[in-house]
């Protein structure tokens, strides 16, 4: 069958504020990302196709599954992450509303700023809701399309943003899938008669041996 498995990278730069300092793996990271690609090593299942956004975190963590033992992926925007925290300082600027210093701050922080982003209400966003939105509906299309078995590496929000696309998740609940995915977790999707039917979400097969509970991360 021609699942479509999305993977989020490997834990980025936790202490950044900023999108060029989040974007590279912390050695943790790596770590996660070297034991996943021993996980479908092992597993033996064959992607013959391969994907990734472009950004260093992509990268980086396509690099330490080794993807490359497998082929070139092939390397497209439409599968990078939302600009949070461009979006999250504009936010803060425009309406008052800080960036959280902890977790639980993010769950209520996140719904109301992606309703704000939805509404347009965040002045000189870097991309609008709608456009992010749509670049992932058409990157989703044209994976549901293809043949064979495909693993993409991405990021959270694109992930979430393709539940809410396939599951008609409403904003609150698309904040909430985003705040759950974890660092290198796999999901994955089966075409179906022209649709995306959702199989798994957040599995990390390659965390759960004794020793490596530590290793699951959100950040």
């Amino acid at each position: 069958m021609s699942y479509i498995t999305l993977v989020r990278h490997g834990q980025a730069n936790t202490a950044a504020r900023d999108e060029v300092s989040y974007d590279r793996l912390s050695e943790l990271g790596a770590r996660q990302a070297r034991w996943l690609g021993e996980h479908l090593d092992r597993s033996g299942e064959h992607f013959p196709r391969l994907y990734s956004g472009t950004l260093r975190r992509h990268h980086e963590t396509a690099a330490s599954i080794g993807l490359a033992n497998h082929g070139a992926p092939v390397i497209d925007a439409r599968l990078d992450e939302l600009e949070f925290f461009t979006l999250a300082t504009l936010y803060e600027v425009q309406h008052g509303v800080p960036i959280p210093e902890d977790r639980e701050g993010f769950t209520t922080h996140l719904p109301r700023m992606f309703k704000a982003w939805a509404a347009d209400e965040i002045d000189e966003a870097p991309e609008s809701f709608a456009a992010f939105e749509a670049r992932v509906a058409d990157a989703l299309a044209d994976l549901g399309g293809g043949e064979g078995r495909a693993l993409v590496v991405t990021s959270g929000g694109v992930i979430g943003m393709a539940m809410r696309i396939t599951l008609g998740l409403d904003l609150d609940a698309f904040a909430r899938v985003c705040l759950a995915i974890e660092n290198t977790s796999l999901h994955r999707w089966l075409p179906l008669h022209g649709t995306l039917a959702l199989t798994q979400f957040n599995a990390l097969p390659h965390l759960e041996d004794t020793g490596r509970q530590f290793a699951r991360t959100h950040l």
